[in-house]
C-alpha cells in the first residue's frame, strides 16, 4: 500500500465534517487512519492500481433507497463484490423496491462528496449494512467523504461503529 497515513483525528483537512464529528466519538478511533490522495484517482479501480491497494482491501459504501418507503440506507461491501440491491438490501429494508440512491440525495443528505462517501458520519437514522466480507479485513480502505483523501481502518472497527449491522451475503 503507497498511501501516505497519519492519525485520522490528527489530520481532519482529509475529513468531510460530518466525518470527524463522528470519528470524535468513535470508540476505536485511535485505529483510524487518513492519507491524501489524487482526487482525480478516487473512484475504485483507479484508486487501488495507482495507490497499490487489493480489490480485496477497499471497501466501497453504496447509498440505496428503499421504495416506496424514502428510506435511505449505506452498505458496504468490498471491491471484489457487489451489492445485492434487489435481494438482500431490499429484504433488509422492507420494501418492494430498492435502488441506488440519486447522486444529488446521496451527496445532500450525507454532506459528503460524491466518490467518497463513507459509513462514519451518516445520518443517525440510517441504517448501515456491511458486508460480514468486510469485518476480517485487517487493513480497510473506505472513503473519507473526500475524493482527495481515503481512511484505513480495521474492518472489525468499521462493524463496530453505532448502527451498524454486519449482515451474511449482503453482497454477490
Amino acid at each position: 500500500m503507497k498511501l501516505d497515513l497519519s492519525l485520522a483525528l490528527s489530520a481532519p483537512e482529509l475529513l468531510a465534517a460530518p466525518v470527524h464529528a463522528a470519528l470524535l466519538q468513535l470508540t476505536g478511533a485511535d485505529r483510524v487512519q487518513a492519507a491524501p490522495i489524487d482526487p482525480e484517482l478516487a473512484d475504485t479501480a483507479a484508486f487501488c492500481a495507482a495507490y497499490d491497494v487489493g480489490l480485496e482491501q477497499s471497501a466501497n459504501c453504496v447509498i440505496v433507497l428503499g421504495k416506496p418507503a424514502g428510506v435511505y440506507a449505506a452498505c458496504v461491501i468490498l471491491a471484489t463484490t457487489r451489492a445485492d440491491v434487489n435481494g438482500a438490501v431490499r429484504r433488509l429494508l422492507g420494501t418492494r423496491k430498492a435502488s441506488f440512491a440519486p447522486m444529488d440525495d446521496a451527496v445532500g443528505l450525507t454532506g459528503m462528496e460524491y466518490g467518497g462517501i463513507t459509513p462514519i458520519g451518516l445520518p443517525a437514522d440510517w441504517p448501515v449494512y456491511v458486508d460480514s466480507r468486510v469485518v476480517p479485513v485487517e487493513s480497510a480502505v473506505i472513503g473519507s467523504g473526500r475524493r482527495a483523501s481515503k481512511i484505513v481502518l480495521p474492518g472489525a472497527v468499521l462493524a463496530s461503529i453505532p448502527g451498524v449491522t454486519v449482515v451474511e451475503g449482503l453482497a454477490l
